[in-house]
């Protein structure tokens, strides 16, 4: 359980807890920031060709994106616990939209993937977000907080592709950046007014933060296994969200709008996230984990077999409980991590986003990979292995509790 000690320090001193108000504001924030690590997955087909990418290699446009993501949280997400988190996130924001804009103007696939490295490495600041709440609420009702949190950012994930596809089809790609960047400008200055400081205690200095970091994963067990968890879940879910616009495009002749139709469907499983931090409050934490695991890998086989059989409902249904899952274990996850003792959640969350960001990438490497190799069931069934593996680590989860009890 979290160390309750050192609760004021976490806390604006006017208030006991966190207000509904900067809670909506945070979920708002998380929406619209992460979306832009997803606006280029369903564009894929429409950018590479006039950037002049091979299909093979399409997938450094969203890959690039994610590692610059997972760079940022490497980087930047630790100085929560030494920076006022107000003026960080304010400073991610406004250099995101800087990013965005340059996504649009790219004249190459040079500047293109750059730009997007930069989009990645300061959307990390949503990051910041998530334990900033995270500290404000009360232990009680922290699970809440984030899931309500969560859902936000689970929102924006989803509404991503289909905000994309539809913005591309009446003004081209490049006004999806655009848009995306007036819409970072607005934001930053609404969280301007809405929330309120939070200076962390920490006395140490950038280098002595981020070494720690190495220690926290060492010393962290629960850590280490959530962030495995999830990253092997997130690989999961991109390679199926990078995949499936391209099986829609090629066996369902979809254009951009059908994908944002499809996409949409999918972003209900957001509904799932405020459900899991009230699990997570009352305890059940490993048994939501082990029934979202198994559902994602069934999820996979399932799905794969819907595109064989060409049925669009099928894959739906099927890409609602692969979403869904995602976010159930992802919000069990952080109720894990944020309730462990000590005031370094900045760091904490850093180490276990880093992680889940680089198998992420991966996922979406291997989507486009194994789908011109092998098709829509090779990409399936890469995502059912991945799912296989992830099972058989929670599984030495039990194992490892049974042997401490003996």
């Amino acid at each position: 359980m979290h160390d309750t000690s050192h609760a004021p320090a976490q806390r604006p001193a006017v208030s006991p807890g966190i207000t509904p108000a900067v809670t909506f504001a945070c979920a708002v924030a998380c929406g619209v920031i992460v979306a832009n690590l997803y606006y280029a997955q369903p564009l894929i087909a429409l950018i590479a060709p006039e950037l002049h990418l091979r299909p093979g290699i399409a997938g450094l446009i969203v890959t690039l994106t994610q590692l610059g993501y997972a760079g940022g949280l490497l980087f930047v997400v630790p100085l929560a616990d030494r920076v006022e988190n107000r003026k960080l996130i304010l400073a991610t924001i406004g250099i995101v939209a800087v990013a965005l804009a340059a996504l649009a103007a790219a004249p190459s696939a040079e500047a293109f993937l750059a730009a997007s490295v930069a989009v990645g490495f300061c959307s990390a600041g949503v990051q910041v977000v998530i334990p900033f709440a995270a500290s404000l609420a009360r232990e009680e009702t922290r699970g809440r907080t984030i899931g309500n949190v969560m859902s936000g950012l689970l929102a924006g994930i989803m509404l991503a592709r289909p905000v994309a596809s539809l913005i591309a089809e009446v003004a081209g790609w490049r006004a999806v950046f655009g848009v995306s960047a007036v819409a970072m400008l607005v934001l930053g200055l609404w969280l301007a007014r809405e929330l309120p400081e939070r200076r962390p205690r920490s006395g140490h200095g950038y280098g002595e933060i981020l070494l720690s970091m190495w220690h926290i994963l060492k010393r962290e067990r629960p850590l280490q296994r959530r962030a495995v968890y999830q990253g092997f879940v997130f690989a999961i879910f991109n390679l199926f969200w990078t995949s499936v616009p391209l099986l829609l495009a090629d066996a369902f002749g979809f254009g951009q709008t059908g994908i944002a139709l499809f996409a949409l469907a999918g972003a209900a499983g957001a509904l799932t996230a405020p459900i899991a931090g009230r699990l997570g409050d009352r305890g059940y934490i490993r048994l939501g984990t082990a029934g979202a695991l198994a559902t994602i890998a069934a999820s996979c086989l399932l799905a794969g077999w819907a595109g064989a059989l060409h049925s669009l409902a099928l894959l739906v249904v099927f890409a609602l409980t692969l979403d869904g899952a995602t976010q159930v274990n992802q919000v069990l996850g952080q109720r894990v991590i944020f309730s462990l003792p000590g005031e370094d959640r900045g760091r904490v969350n850093a180490v276990y986003m880093t992680i889940l960001f680089v198998l992420g990438a991966c996922g979406s490497a291997i989507a486009t990979l194994a789908y011109h190799a092998a098709g829509w069931w090779g990409a399936m069934g890469a995502g059912a292995v991945l799912g296989g593996i992830v099972l058989l680590l929670f599984a030495t989860e039990w194992l490892e509790r049974r042997a401490q009890r003996d």
